[in-house]
């Protein structure tokens, strides 16, 4: 699960990285306004920490821009501002959440589960698909009854691709998913190659059927 940090409190957007990177979600930040925007125009998140009071624009104007491109990122506010105008501002333009700082960073944790089950998983955390199960709270993947063991990189893979089901994932989608800004570091796809290989190896052995399928010249996808 990808998450931008539109936050220009350096102090406060490290100690949230730290935090939820605990939590295996990855984590990217924003200072400012012209950097939140150009990263919602490049990337798909599933969850955004919006701060409204930015030094050189309102947060607001970034829930505008998301609506604006039919973007479906979920969006929890956090400001300093706890006005009943500037909630409501941000719920009426597309906001999932709105928490006040000072807040507890496991309350900020949980908002960003209910906000993603909301969003991907219509409210649930358990994702069934065919003999497999994903459940999203525990990160596990369960295959006929038993727990496949999988890294990190591949549990999103596999979350990835079967929230896309039957929809083609090109290889730049899917190293901007497991890697963030930081795709843009390799020469090559081989890293996706060598997670999606080893994940379709770790399934196939514990007994489910090859779902997820090579599109020639344009990605991969999981068949329903």
């Amino acid at each position: 699960m990808k998450i931008l940090i539109i936050e220009d409190e350096t102090a406060l957007s490290k100690s949230i990285v730290t935090y939820l990177k605990q939590e295996n979600y990855l984590c990217e930040v924003a200072p400012s306004f012209k950097v939140a925007l150009e990263k919602i125009g490049s990337y798909d998140y599933d969850c955004i920490l919006l701060d409204i009071s930015l030094p050189d624009g309102n947060g607001l104007n970034v829930l505008k821009a998301l609506k604006e491109d039919h973007k479906t990122d979920g969006v929890i506010i956090i400001s300093a501002k706890d006005s009943v105008d500037d909630k409501i501002a941000g719920l009426q333009l597309g906001a999932d959440d709105y928490i006040p700082k000072p807040f507890h960073l496991s309350e900020l944790s949980a908002r960003i589960a209910a906000v993603i089950r909301r969003r991907r998983f219509n409210g649930g955390n358990i994702l069934v698909f065919h003999e497999m199960t994903i459940d999203t709270v525990a990160k596990t993947v369960i295959v006929n009854g038993r727990i496949v063991e999988v890294t990190r990189k591949e549990y999103d893979l596999l979350l990835y691709f079967t929230i896309n089901k039957n929809r083609v994932l090109s290889k730049t989608a899917i190293a901007e998913h497991i890697s963030g800004e930081n795709a843009d570091i390799y020469d090559n796809y081989d890293f996706i190659y060598a997670h999606i290989k080893n994940l379709k190896k770790k399934l196939t052995a514990a007994g489910c059927n090859d779902y997820i399928k090579s599109v020639y010249g344009m990605g991969y996808k999981i068949e329903y």
